[in-house]
């Protein structure tokens, strides 16, 4: 009923594509019904008395239903990724122009006392711009969520190095763009040479005037000029900053590809992006590589900010120490990701005994069970992923039948699969492999099958 009852949904969800609920819910009713049928199989319940009889016979049955399911939960997944990806499209818009609130209404509240100054209007037309700018750049990517787009890997997960890559480029975007509206406000110097201001309660005018001298005076209390708010030695350590948050983007990027590349590493696409990923490896679990350089990152970028907005008429000074302590942090990010990964491989090939069998070789129509490590990637351990399991006997191509238990399955796992000899396997030598959701192939083991 369970079953039926998610299919009826999913068709009405399929009329109304472009409903997000009716999506989402048709997700979550295939979800909630695949795990009913799984732990009511794994309970020895719904096994139609035809193959009952047979356990090889049953246990393949079992095994096709369970993969059909998991293919309608994944078919529905697919169906509400556009509503959700339309849900975080909306989600960053709110984000960014509720920002833009804020902040106008802390400039409003902090200007009571002291009024308003050319920083604050400074301040918030760039904020109006930057927002407009990210809007249209949502619009364009609305159909992969928006803002999230950039920040999306090939494997659909959000990334921790692009995420941080592009909080930097944003507080440079936004200091750059609040200077050039805020020397566009206090006027062009007369001289390069002649300073816009004495300080704070002098505001007497220097150069194109005296009101632009007695604003200017009045905010940056010392003494700038465009040279000065855009020197190199004080944005030496925001720049380089920068750099390295840029160096650590590519350089990940390379050593994700080279480790595909080689086989060393599996990437199973993930159904949907999550805020997740960016603190948690592929299966989903606490990464303490990623956590410390998201933090260390955040924290080095607050106090930019900060800066900037104690001194805004020059951009943000970034001392070494902590630019010492980023690129700290970014060898330790990288030097994790090059760790993580392990190529599939096969240790032995036995044959599956159970409770009172004989000892015996490997016949045809026997269980053999495999053993070794990296069967499952991370993030494969899905229904559906875990259907893409082949084991490859000589020319034969064999699925790695789904074992139900309450909570999950007892095969395939990580270390281990068991799989039935197939008929077509001819006595005699043959060569098993395995072939895993992510698409490598494990080494060659070879067996003795007797007549």
């Amino acid at each position: 009923m369970a079953v039926q009852e998610a299919r009826q949904h999913g068709e009405h969800a399929t009329a109304c594509a472009g409903c997000a609920h009716c999506g989402r819910a048709g997700h979550r009713r295939a979800v909630a019904a695949f795990l009913a049928r799984r732990d009511e199989l794994a309970a020895g319940h719904g096994v139609p008395a035809a193959v009952a009889h047979s356990p090889v016979a049953a246990r393949q049955w079992v095994s096709d239903e369970l993969a059909q399911a998991a293919r309608a939960v994944t078919a529905h997944g697919r169906a509400a990724g556009p509503a959700r990806l339309d849900l975080v499209r909306r989600g960053g818009l709110r984000a960014v122009w509720g920002a833009v609130l804020v902040l106008l209404l802390g400039q409003a509240l902090t200007a009571v006392g002291t009024g308003w100054t050319v920083a604050r209007t400074a301040g918030l037309c760039t904020a109006l711009v930057l927002a407009a700018l990210l809007s249209a750049a949502a619009h364009a990517h609305r159909a992969r969520g928006g803002l999230l787009a950039p920040l999306i890997g090939e494997d659909n997960r959000l990334s921790t190095t692009r995420a941080v890559a592009a909080a930097w480029l944003l507080l440079l975007s936004f200091s750059l763009l609040f200077l050039t509206a805020r020397f566009l406000l206090l006027g062009p110097p007369a001289d390069t040479e002649t300073e816009l201001g004495t300080g704070i309660g002098t505001g007497i005018g220097i150069g194109t005037g005296i009101g632009t001298g007695a604003r200017a005076g009045a905010e940056s209390g010392a003494a700038v000029t465009v040279p000065t708010a855009f020197g190199l030695p004080g944005a030496a350590g925001l720049l380089t900053s920068l750099a390295l948050v840029a160096a650590v983007t590519v350089t990940a990027r390379l050593v994700v590809t080279a480790g595909i590349a080689a086989g060393r590493l599996q990437k199973v696409r993930a159904d949907r992006p999550r805020a997740a990923d960016l603190l948690c490896d592929d299966s989903g679990r606490a990464c303490l590589a990623d956590v410390q350089y998201l933090l260390v990152s955040g924290a080095v970028l607050l106090l930019a900010a900060v800066a900037l907005t104690r001194d805004p008429a020059r951009l943000p000074e970034v001392p070494w120490t902590l630019v010492l302590l980023l690129g700290l942090s970014a060898v330790w990010h990288l030097a994790a990701k090059r760790a993580e990964g392990v190529r599939p491989t096969i240790h032995s090939v036995v044959r599956s005994r159970e409770a009172g069998d004989l000892d015996a070789p490997i016949r045809t129509g026997d269980d053999i069970e495999i053993r070794g490590r990296g069967f499952v990637p991370p993030g494969a351990d899905a229904p559906d992923p875990l259907t893409r399991l082949v084991v490859r006997i000589g020319p034969v191509h064999a699925h790695v039948p789904l074992v139900p238990v309450p909570g999950g399955f007892a095969n395939p796992t990580d270390t281990s699969l068991t799989v039935p000899l197939p008929a077509d396997v001819e006595p005699g030598r043959a060569e098993v492999s395995v072939v895993t959701a992510a698409g490598v192939e494990t080494n060659r083991v070879t067996i003795d099958v007797v007549d």
